[in-house]
């Protein structure tokens, strides 16, 4: 028997942030990053709603750019003193990750964070509250997710939790939040999606409910990813719904190893998610393809891409994530995005180590181990095609 979770509704569209004025509830807690969401007014909104819906609100800020396990600990404190009914997270993946583990500890204050990072290991949640989980970001799409990331930097790791309970119980997908990122995110969450949807598309736990969302959400992104990123505020539109779907796929059918990989080189070598992602990706596919290549071939093909065979096409839609890397300005290696060479060599031991104990490694079309994963590292490292 499989299963395929989501949240219970998600709203989107212009305005859909309006919906908060409907929350039923007494008391919210806010979960927020740096300071865009008050910045461009949206916080204030957000507070407004609650309070017209009756709700009491208060307000944890600041959450950092991978959220650390300090950080969870204390807004888990916090909420254990005020004692919300509701837990509204808003902004990037950060803060709606953060806030996720955050709502673990507050209903389970002897919960310990070793036992947090065991997938599917978390205990019932909704004792004490519901999550609201408001993307600002068009990328992570943790807003409909069993997953959240948490760093832990004495370990220099980055953990993903995996469970079903912390999927949140709404998610509302407003465009106009999108609308403020700037260049650089808009590429890096733009190819976080991407990858999301193509992993999907390949990894262990794939199905028919999982597949029209990836394939979708791929095609999409292909189509508005550079309008967006040039500033197109429909294709900015169309790429917040890109990266839900994509969200709702992988959710269901897990990830892969450029996940794994980025999680542990973002920790050591502090390279922003969704450009590491775009970085590894194309080497992926060449690595994964010995083992699923009519997979992306299929997706080469609906892309309308070259090929006259799945060899062809393979190569085809590498090209094309190259092709998309360089048009935003993104590296094409580890050494390009100013890895040095003594730092890589000090450290590629270890990390291939720690990828090959990711969560994500598991659900990969194709079994790698310490050896292969060091060795797909240095190809990455240096720029060459994978032929292993």
């Amino acid at each position: 028997m499989s299963r395929f979770t989501l949240p219970r509704d998600i709203y989107f569209g212009k305005n859909s942030l309006e919906e908060l004025k409907n929350l039923k509830g007494k008391k919210a807690v806010i979960v927020v990053g740096g300071g865009s969401m008050k910045k461009f007014g949206f916080l204030d909104k957000i507070e407004s709603y609650l309070h017209e819906a009756g709700i009491e609100t208060k307000l944890i800020e600041g959450v950092e750019p991978d959220p650390s396990v300090e950080t969870v600990m204390k807004g888990a404190q916090v909420m254990r003193e005020f004692e919300p009914d509701l837990i509204v997270a808003v902004g990037g993946g950060s803060p709606i990750d953060a806030a996720k583990a955050m709502w673990i500890f507050y209903e389970y204050p002897d919960f310990t964070f070793e036992k947090a990072i065991v997938p599917f290991g978390i205990p019932e949640l909704r004792n004490k509250a519901k999550f609201v989980a408001i993307p600002s970001t068009s990328g992570t799409a943790t807003e409909v997710t069993a997953f959240s990331v948490i760093t832990d930097y004495k370990a220099k790791i980055k953990y993903p939790l995996a469970d079903f309970n912390i999927t949140p119980d709404v998610a509302i997908v407003d465009p106009e939040l999108a609308q403020t990122m700037p260049k650089t995110l808009t590429a890096h969450t733009g190819m976080d999606a991407l990858t999301h949807a193509i992993e999907a598309y390949v990894a262990s736990l794939k199905s028919p409910f999982s597949d029209p969302l990836a394939m979708q959400a791929i095609v999409m992104i292909k189509d508005y990813l550079i309008k967006s990123y040039n500033g197109d505020k429909d294709a900015r539109e169309q790429m917040h719904y890109a990266q839900c779907l994509a969200g709702m796929a992988f959710s269901n059918a897990l990830l892969g190893i450029t996940h794994s990989i980025a999680h542990k080189t973002g920790a050591v070598f502090h390279i922003p998610h969704g450009c590491a992602n775009a970085i590894y990706l194309p080497y992926v596919i060449q690595y994964n393809a010995k083992e699923c290549k009519e997979r992306y071939s299929a997706i080469a093909k609906n892309l309308g891409l070259s090929g006259k065979n799945e060899d062809e096409l393979v190569n085809s839609l590498v090209e094309m994530i190259r092709d998309l890397n360089r048009s935003m300005e993104i590296p094409l290696t580890l050494k390009d995005y100013g890895v040095s060479e003594q730092d890589f060599a000090a450290n590629v031991k270890s990390i291939a180590h720690n990828a090959v104990l990711d969560a994500c490694t598991g659900s990969n079309p194709r079994a790698i181990d310490d050896n292969a994963m060091e060795k797909l590292l240095e190809y990455i490292y240096n720029g060459k095609d994978v032929d292993f």
